[in-house]
């Protein structure tokens, strides 16, 4: 690939002495110097544990026993970001850099070095020759740092350890930053996932009036780990009306020499600065409405660039050979040895570092000062720059509820009044959006509509409806995309909301995995400041998924969310709109965690006014004593609850075991926060033994009804004391297209089951529970039948209303 060339769209750009030579010759030896420097620290990082400016031979002990990192893409990594640092330094830019080939980690931590952030937050690495030393040894190395981009990497705000996700975080970070403009490379492997696939339309939802601006980079290297890479092997013809197709103009800039190389990428970006800047003025200075095409630049260069040319004979440069360590046993092949130090000292260390092992002056040159460095731009490291919500009152939107159970009401209605009025406190802050994959009003939250639109840059047909550029409900028909924009918009120290149906909001358990891990990891930097809480509302819940039958019927998100480190995650379980108000306040609010809320958008039973509301989530779990009788001595039973739908059933089956046992002790206990259930020493939110027996006691049975998988209910309880007497009900894969009190049926949290199974497990009752369990047998066939033929509940159950007071 010697050729070197330029095109924009589909015509060439002829290579005249005008653009070959875009470059004054000290901007060029300045590029090409940094370049270097990031390459040589690069390579070291993945090779060396000493003699980092070989300063003597090469020996085997100077290199690590495991080698590990990935060196393929690495160095155009470091081209692209040595041609941002030009451009922010003429410029004055305001950039961020994101990279979707995350093990191009190396790269981004030399990059830090050589611009002196990492040193500020790690003093131990400074910039000298026991800090290269650290530098050079900590990569992949026990107690150092991934080999990927990660929350340790100043100016980073994407973990590198899946693909996918490089433009969804760009562009949520380009939202509601008019100046900031982010540069996203999109690693050409990365470039055949789903997630990113979808992520290409973004640009249909970036207002150039009030938000920045994404330049993608589609990095064309070749290869993926041991394959061509998709998008490397087709026509550039086809590869360039692909990305039109997708609403940019791209410019293709092919290469492997480096001069020329040099200067057409730099002519190609002042052409894409050139262009987003006339985008930019057209629409905030000329009131110009049109969706703009947005420039993009697709960049070819051989993989491994400036490494090894072959090894054993092998053509490594160019070729898959390069993806990890391109030489692979230097430590134990004096042949490798050689080629390693030879490979290194072609970069020339002695002419980037001084004396005392520190960048030459003519490499710190280059790089930009203060918070122009991208390494330390302020939007990196997002709570440095949050700012708390101006939050209504929830108290203002509370339900009436004079009495338990007697009021009906629709929880996420009533949330998404108090969500309006969240946007319409932040709208001129614009910092805080509502995320949703095209289920917004499905899930009760019309009342948003009210404060805004749905942010649409394409095109608009007269029926359409609540469609702006400047909109902040963002809606797209992928969850994926939902969640990246998400991620991008808190990283960089704004607010956010998302609701999803339940079920498919296992479409981003590994996204969740990953935002968890980094919050574990951010927690424990000093250096990264708090960013506002990750909120879910899972609606649409599993219990009223019954018309559209078993595929919408899931609840096991949970599950996946309790996996993850206990000072990360939290889940709440609000039983009517009172408690989801107060729940989600409280998220609102929060720092640093992944909130699971789940709540149904049905018309249901209303039990807390909002002060006992306050006070019930406050505690997260406690005894309903107008729901319970013991109050005289212990319970013969503890019927305990969390979720609506199961709630609600509990409290029937109260009613029912009241009327056949008017002398049966019940205790009902009610759970919002999920993990009040485990042990303190396992969860800051856990109880100790003592509180925990207080609730359920020591010895009496407890049937517990469960909006999802029992199971997880029995791994939060194990090691309590009364854990043989724990019996959960919950979820357990029984559905289909049904009515709504059949589901808690075919899953037996209903009603009758649990009145059963408290004659069951009561032995006292004596004799005459039989007749009872009669009794309820009786309804659950009637029942059946009574479905069978009218198609819906018998008006008992939907009628119901708590009446045992």
């Amino acid at each position: 690939m010697s050729e070197t060339s330029i095109e924009a769209g589909t015509a060439a750009w002829s290579t005249t002495p005008a653009v070959t030579e875009h470059l004054e010759r000290p901007e060029l030896d300045s590029l090409q110097l940094w370049w270097r420097a990031a390459n040589y620290l690069s390579a070291g990082q993945i090779y060396l544990m000493d003699n980092p400016l070989l300063r003597e031979p090469l020996r085997p002990e100077h290199v690590k026993p495991r080698l590990l990192g990935h060196w393929g893409t690495t160095p155009g990594l470091n081209f692209v970001y040595a041609h941002l640092n030009r451009a922010i330094r003429q410029r004055d830019l305001d950039m961020m850099y994101v990279i979707g080939p995350g093990h191009g980690g190396p790269g981004l931590v030399a990059a830090a070095w050589l611009e002196g952030t990492y040193s500020a937050v790690y003093p131990d690495v400074a910039q000298d020759h026991d800090g290269l030393r650290r530098l050079v040894t900590q990569f992949s190395f026990p107690g150092g740092i991934p080999s990927h981009v990660a929350p340790e990497t100043p100016g980073s705000i994407h973990e590198g350890g899946e693909l996918g996700y490089s433009l969804s975080h760009a562009f949520g970070a380009a939202f509601d930053n008019p100046d900031l403009i982010v540069a996203c490379v999109v690693g050409d492997g990365e470039a055949e996932t789903g997630p990113l696939a979808t992520s290409w339309h973004a640009n249909k939802f970036l207002d150039p009036a009030t938000d920045g601006a994404v330049l993608p980079i589609l990095h064309l290297n070749g290869y993926k780990i041991a394959s061509p890479a998709v998008l490397a092997r087709i026509p550039d013809d086809e590869l360039l009306g692909l990305l039109r197709g997708y609403g940019y103009e791209p410019y293709l800039v092919s290469g492997s020499v480096p001069e020329p190389m040099h200067h057409l990428f730099a002519a190609t970006l002042d052409r894409c600065l050139d262009e987003i800047r006339s985008i930019h003025r057209r629409a905030r200075r000329d009131g110009w409405v049109q969706r703009p095409r947005w420039p993009m630049i697709v960049l070819r260069t051989p993989k491994g660039w400036t490494g090894p040319s072959t090894v054993d004979g092998m053509q490594v440069e160019g070729t898959w050979r390069s993806h990890q360590v391109p030489i692979p046993d230097p430590r134990g092949n004096p042949e490798h040895l050689r080629q390693l130090e030879n490979w290194l000292r072609s970069y020339e260390p002695a002419a980037l570092f001084d004396a005392d092992g520190a960048p030459v002056q003519r490499v710190k040159d280059h790089s930009p000062t203060g918070h122009r460095r991208m390494s330390a731009n302020p939007h990196a490291n997002g709570g440095r720059l949050l700012r708390a919500l101006r939050l209504p009152d929830f108290r203002d939107y509370a339900v009436t509820v004079e009495e338990p159970g007697a009021t009906t009401g629709e929880a996420t209605k009533v949330l998404g009044r108090f969500l309006r009025d969240v946007l319409r406190r932040n709208a001129e802050e614009r910092n805080f959006r509502v995320f949703a994959p095209d289920e917004n009003n499905s899930n009760r939250l019309n009342a948003v509509l009210e404060a805004t639109s749905r942010a649409w840059c394409a095109e608009t047909e007269p029926d359409d409806e609540a469609l702006a550029p400047d909109g902040r409900l963002m809606e797209v028909l992928s969850e994926h995309t939902c969640q990246g924009w998400l991620e991008g918009y808190l990283l960089t120290g704004r607010h956010g909301f998302f609701s999803c149906y339940e079920a498919f909001a296992h479409i981003v358990d590994s996204m969740v995995n990953q935002h968890a891990k980094w919050l574990k990891v951010s927690n424990r930097l000093a250096w990264r400041s708090p960013i506002a809480s990750l909120n879910y509302l899972l609606t649409s819940h599993v219990w009223r998924q019954d018309h559209n039958g078993f595929s919408h019927q899931d609840p096991g998100f949970i599950d996946h969310v309790v996996n993850k480190k206990a000072e990360v995650v939290r889940v709440y379980l609000p039983p009517d709109a009172n408690t989801l108000l107060s729940v989600l306040d409280h998220c609102l609010r929060s720092r640093d965690y992944i909130n699971v809320v789940v709540a149904g958008k049905q018309p249901a039973p209303q039990y807390l006014d909002v002060e006992a509301a306050v006070v019930h989530c406050t505690k997260g779990i406690g005894i309903w004593d107008w729901a319970s009788n013991d109050q005289d001595g212990e319970p013969d039973v503890v019927l305990a609850c969390a979720g609506d739908v199961p709630t609600m059933e509990v409290l029937a089956a109260v009613e029912l075991l009241r009327g056949h046992f008017p002398d049966l002790r019940v205790r009902v206990v009610n759970v919002v926060d999920l993990m009040r259930l485990e042990h303190e020493r396992e969860h800051p939110h856990g109880l100790s033994d003592a509180k925990f027996d207080s609730l359920f006691t020591r010895d009496r049975p407890v049937i517990f009804n469960y909006h999802g998988y029992p199971w997880l209910i029995h791994r939060l309880t194990y090691r309590r004391r009364n854990h043989d007497n724990f019996h959960v009900r919950g979820y357990k894969e029984e559905g289909t297209t049904t009515t709504p009190f059949d589901m808690c049926v075919l899953n037996q949290i209903d009603r009758f089951n649990l009145a059963i199974d408290v004659i069951d497990r009561v032995p006292r009752l004596g004799p005459s529970a039989a007749y009872a369990r009669e009794a309820l047998q009786a309804k659950l066939i009637e029942h059946r039948h009574y479905i069978s033929v009218h198609g819906e509940d018998m008006p008992e159950i939907r009628d119901w209303e708590w009446s045992a007071r």
